[in-house]
């Protein structure tokens, strides 16, 4: 056995005392260096509280993904966000899946259904750290969902606000820069929660005038659903992009059906004024040629064009859906049940269009209401989102967007009667890595933190370096080379080769 001198242990141990010294550095000054950025002190959430039994049934993980979220498969989803989190009775939720009555679990923002909470989790269950996202980086913190402004005779029905969950995609965008286009009965620019995001427009069955009036009531909705603001203490609904501009386009006045050349005509209009979101009313008739011929003629325009999937026994119009750049909604209740006897086979995506909250004429207020063409309006808003998030997209890309981000409501995708499934404005927005403005950066992140980190390790390696350099045992320098001259760059690496064989060759 070697015994190490004592000069040369001592230096060791020097130098070990050193670098816990810089790792202790380390640590003071950049507590993330060691931990996690700690979670802000609001974290907004939507939760289910476990229950002994669920309607005489033991609760189990794919039986509440099954109810909350559509499909039992969704449970691993479930479990992801509450692996190893732990509970008020100090268990966690583990592989196997098991769970214990009065357990908080934290749910996917797209659950809907009885029981299902939003809000802070209670303090024994609140999470260390932001939840992270499928990418595995750390989330934005979430604020409390503003769909409904609270008072005295709030809408009960905020179904739709709960299920699409929209407050996720504002962390990023509102739709400001949009100009979404409603082509419908007009809309009452008057409605307070409206005020300074409506356009004049234009009044095609007047053939002059201004489309920001409405006598029918289902424009003004539609532009509620798209872009109204709420208004504290009155039950308004908030629109999905409520920074997105509104263009009335009035194509009917009193009667239940809307010509096709004064719809022909109020579509060239809308694209003419730069929409590059035009949400169809249910008083429009897309599968009129007249109709679709002026769709394909905007074609060069870019314009994402938004309509209620056809209704019917009927076969569906195969010239316009082959037009692309449309985006076929239809709409669902709270249950799931459909709004409409949609053709199987024409339906893109699913959005709320039954008993949902909708903006009312004048200084009404809300009501509820039901109709395919709110979902269109509801499918519109987010397409408005995404074209603001990411405005080098074409119309295309983001109909395939809002496409491909939608959530299954069943285990077939895609499903002939609900096609791919609800959209989603928290994934349309933040799933995957396209071009556009870069998301809000978690408190404690960002440049300044990561500059600072990487200058307390640089410190730090210098003093390893030193301690190291001063008290480590050290060889003889080797003997010096003899000069050479200068090489050009383009010789240089044959120079060393033939350096290196030369000393090979004296060994």
């Amino acid at each position: 056995m070697t015994v190490e001198p004592r000069a040369t242990a001592r230096r060791r141990r020097t130098a070990a005392a050193l670098a816990a010294a810089a790792l202790a550095l380390l640590t003071i000054c950049v507590p993330g260096a060691a931990t996690a950025i700690p979670a802000p002190k609001e974290h907004y959430v939507k939760y289910y509280v476990v229950q002994a039994k669920f309607e005489g049934k033991p609760e189990t993980l794919p039986a509440i993904a099954s109810r909350l979220l559509g499909t039992a498969e969704r449970a691993t989803e479930i479990q992801n966000l509450n692996a190893g989190r732990r509970q008020a009775d100090g268990g966690a939720l583990g592989p196997d899946r098991v769970i214990r009555t009065g357990w908080s679990l934290i749910l996917p923002w797209d659950a809907a259904g009885a029981g299902v909470r939003y809000g802070v989790l209670p303090a024994a269950n609140a999470p260390a750290v932001n939840p992270p996202s499928a990418s595995g980086t750390v989330a934005p913190p979430r604020r409390a969902a503003t769909c409904t402004a609270a008072g005295p005779s709030r809408i009960s029905s905020d179904w739709a606000c709960e299920r699409i969950a929209v407050d996720q995609a504002w962390e990023r965008t509102r739709g400001d820069g949009v100009l979404v286009a409603v082509v419908d009965s007009g809309v009452d620019a008057t409605a307070p929660p409206l005020a300074g995001r409506v356009i004049s427009g234009a009044d095609i069955v007047a053939g002059t005038g201004r489309g920001d009036v409405d006598r029918l009531g289902s424009g003004t909705a539609m532009a509620g659903i798209v872009g109204a603001r709420a208004i504290p203490g009155r039950p308004v609904v908030e629109g999905v992009a409520p920074e997105a501009t509104i263009m009335p386009v009035r194509v009917v006045a009193n009667s239940p059906k809307a010509a096709p050349k004064d719809t022909a005509t109020g579509i060239g209009v809308a694209v003419a004024a730069g929409a590059k979101v035009v949400a169809l009313g249910s008083y429009v008739d897309v599968a009129d040629p007249v109709v679709a011929a002026a769709i394909g003629a905007t074609r060069a325009h870019d314009v994402v064009f938004v309509a209620a999937a056809p209704t019917g026994a009927g076969a569906a119009d195969g010239t316009v859906r082959d037009l692309g750049g449309i985006l076929w909604v239809a709409g669902v209740g709270p249950d799931g049940q459909p709004a409409a006897d949609y053709q199987p086979g024409t339906v893109d995506v699913l959005a709320p269009g039954i008993d949902v909250a909708t903006l009312a004429l004048g200084t009404a207020g809300a009501h509820v209401s039901s109709g395919s063409q709110y979902a269109v309006a509801f499918a519109a808003g987010v397409a408005a989102l995404v074209r603001s998030a990411y405005p080098a997209l074409t119309a295309d890309q983001v109909v395939r967007r809002l496409r491909t981000t939608a959530d299954p409501t069943t285990a077939q995708v895609p499903d002939l009667a609900t096609g791919v499934g609800m959209v989603n404005p928290g994934a349309a927005i933040l799933d995957g890595e396209q071009p556009g403005p870069a998301p809000p950066q978690p408190a404690g992140s960002g440049w300044g933190t990561i500059t600072l980190f990487a200058l307390l390790v640089a410190a730090a390696m210098a003093v390893l370096g030193a301690a190291a350099w001063r008290f480590l045992p050290r060889s003889s320098p080797p003997p010096a080379l003899p000069p050479s001259r200068a090489l050009p760059l383009e010789s240089a690496s044959t120079a060393d080769a033939a350096s290196a064989a030369s000393r090979t060759d004296r060994d």
